[in-house]
């Protein structure tokens, strides 16, 4: 089951729109989910019996819409919309614990302008269970390259599988991504060219091992210098989906996520998607 949580925003209606694409694909049904406060649901609630009743019809047509959005895009899907009580990102998190992914837009109503990751999606990508899928934008029918961060850190490993499947789905190619700093600033050393081969050598074992497991799926490898931001950013451009882990290399343990996953949510040109660590 795929959930994705509305909140009658245009983002929400994207997420919509791009969770359907995906449900259809993985042959799963799609949940539209809307959350209001815990009163509203409540069949008596008390002298706020008129603001209850206009709240619950608010939340009806939200989750209408959003139906209506996702039924246009993949017309052959189940979807269900449920009327989730408590505070968005708490009932969200509860009714995807068991969901194969969440999908949310990147901002909602309220957003505060100039910010590009809303305070219920951030919070949704650094607590949530389940892999995550934040949408920014109109997505376009599937037709970009999935693109994929690795920094050999074991979440990656799960990162990277999450990714082969998505390119196996779309019958898309596979774009591996590592940003490689140089260790000196003042020039490039000899041993810097053997850590770099190093590198190469490592990522195309990793794709090999994936390749075994899914050999229709066209993968290739770049190790790219710059920051891995700025790397990633401009890989995913014109993508239709990048893959971070929610945790790299060097990440302190408690950590809800890692630097770069987090700068991610702000800057990704693309659908982006925050893998939990766990097997592959």
């Amino acid at each position: 089951m795929i959930i994705v949580g509305v909140d009658g925003s245009r983002t929400g209606l994207d997420a919509a729109g791009w969770a359907a694409t995906e449900a259809a694909l993985r042959h799963a049904p799609l949940t539209v989910a809307h959350a209001v406060p815990r009163w509203v649901c409540e069949e008596e609630p008390g002298r706020y019996i008129e603001v209850g009743r206009w709240m619950r019809d608010n939340a009806n047509t939200v989750l209408a819409s959003a139906k209506d959005r996702a039924r246009r895009e993949r017309p052959a899907i189940h979807i269900e919309t449920v009327l989730l009580p408590g505070d968005p990102r708490a009932a969200l998190l509860k009714a995807s614990e068991e969901a194969e992914l969440l999908v949310v837009g990147s901002r909602g109503i309220g957003g505060v302008r100039g910010l590009l990751v809303g305070s219920v999606a951030y919070g949704l990508a650094a607590h949530a269970t389940t892999d995550i899928v934040l949408v920014r934008g109109r997505p376009s029918p599937p037709q970009g390259d999935v693109v994929v961060g690795i920094d050999g850190s074991p979440g990656c490993r799960r990162a990277l599988g999450f990714a082969f499947a998505e390119a196996a789905l779309r019958d898309t190619r596979l774009r591996a991504v590592h940003a490689w700093a140089w260790p000196h600033p003042g020039g490039f050393q000899p041993a810097d060219r053997d850590s770099e081969r190093d590198v190469v050598r490592a990522l195309h074992e990793l794709l090999d091992e994936h390749e075994e497991r899914r050999p229709g799926v066209d993968a290739v490898a770049e190790v790219v210098h710059g920051h891995p931001v700025e790397v990633l950013r401009e890989a995913a451009k014109g993508a239709d989906l990048l893959v971070v882990g929610s945790h790299g290399r060097g990440q302190f343990a408690g950590m809800l996520m890692g630097s770069i996953s987090q700068a991610m949510l702000h800057h990704a040109p693309c659908p982006l998607a925050v893998v939990r660590r766990g097997e592959v």
